[in-house]
């Protein structure tokens, strides 16, 4: 557990996850420990601001809301915490020239702050490279994914590449963008592709947190899953997304019977709860290809972030696990 320190301001950027709760009980869910009171007193005494103004304890937050937050005791799950001034690894750097930096985002790590993490990557980079002018998120990756995360170092280039990955048109489709990703799923698959259509819709649980679940009231989603290996109790996939819709490859695969290993928030809990045993400490899904033309020229970037040494690990001890207990299978 860590805390604030007494003397300092929290500031937090609100994001999908948070999107439409309460300010109170955003508040409450972070503070955990101070008196409800408390923080009823200062949300109405303006020390709480969103946005740089006062705002009201049932103010339903947006996506990008600013908050600040003053010097209280704030307790945070530790494996939420991602200071900037602890997080001083320097960030594998696939590809980078004026416009553009594309860095290989570890597991574990938010793309930005908020939600209890003083810092994410971005934050990161900018406290890395002060001399930095202009560094902006293109897109995002959920904490629990590795891979690919490019980072706008021009508004030009960062305009750009929204437009790119901007679904476009009713049947969905990048703009110009190729991104593929590398899972391992419970249980065998047989097809080797199979387009997935199923619509998805956001939820919001009781505790306020976001959800997602394939629903006809949901928005067009389309995943192409291409089968790579396959054991008796795992296969390894290829996920071409073709809409980027929140958790899409997440929902599609545990929807379909095939959760994701180590997927806390999908995935099978028992099997979950037994994998750190064999090695797999994280959610299996890595951003592994992305293929797109330069924001600024239009030539064509091939981008590629190598499958982590623990992912590639956990797939040698499968693959050789299982060979020895139920002959190999594919």
């Amino acid at each position: 557990m860590a805390e604030v320190s007494k003397d300092s301001v929290t500031r937090a950027i609100i994001t999908d996850d948070e999107h439409s709760q309460r300010l109170d009980n955003y508040l409450l869910k972070i503070c955990k420990g101070v008196p409800k009171s408390h923080v009823y007193s200062i949300v109405r005494s303006g020390q709480v601001r969103v946005n740089s103004q006062r705002a009201a304890v049932s103010y339903r937050l947006q996506v990008g809301d600013v908050l600040r937050i003053p010097p209280i005791r704030v307790a945070r799950r530790q494996e939420e915490v991602v200071a900037g001034a602890e997080f001083k690894a320097e960030l594998p750097v696939l590809y980078e020239d004026d416009a553009l930096l594309v860095v290989d985002k570890p597991s574990g790590i938010a793309v930005h702050g908020g939600s209890g993490v003083s810092f994410g990557v971005i934050e990161a980079l900018r406290r890395q490279r002060p001399e930095a002018r202009f560094l902006e998120l293109a897109h995002r990756l959920d904490r629990e994914t590795s891979g690919i995360l490019l980072v706008g170092k021009k508004r030009s280039a960062l305009v750009a590449l929204h437009d790119m990955f901007r679904e476009g048109g009713l049947g969905g489709g990048w703009r110009g963008a190729d991104k593929r990703y590398l899972v391992l799923v419970k249980g065998r698959w047989m097809d080797r592709v199979r387009h997935v259509k199923l619509p998805l819709l956001k939820y919001l649980l009781e505790s306020g947190e976001r959800r997602v679940r394939v629903s006809d009231d949901g928005k067009t989603s389309h995943t192409v899953f291409r089968l790579r290996a396959r054991w008796e109790r795992f296969s390894l996939l290829e996920a071409e997304l073709k809409t980027g819709r929140t958790h899409q490859i997440r929902v599609h695969l545990a929807h379909l019977g095939y959760p994701i290993a180590g997927d806390e928030k999908y995935g099978d809990f028992a099997l979950n709860k037994a994998l750190p045993k064999e090695g797999l400490k994280r959610m299996f899904l890595h951003a592994w290809k992305m293929c797109l033309p330069h924001p600024i020229n239009g030539q064509t970037l091939a981008l590629e972030a190598p499958l982590p040494e623990s992912l590639l690990h956990f797939v040698r001890h499968i693959s050789a696990k299982e060979k020895q207990d139920y002959g190999e299978k594919i």
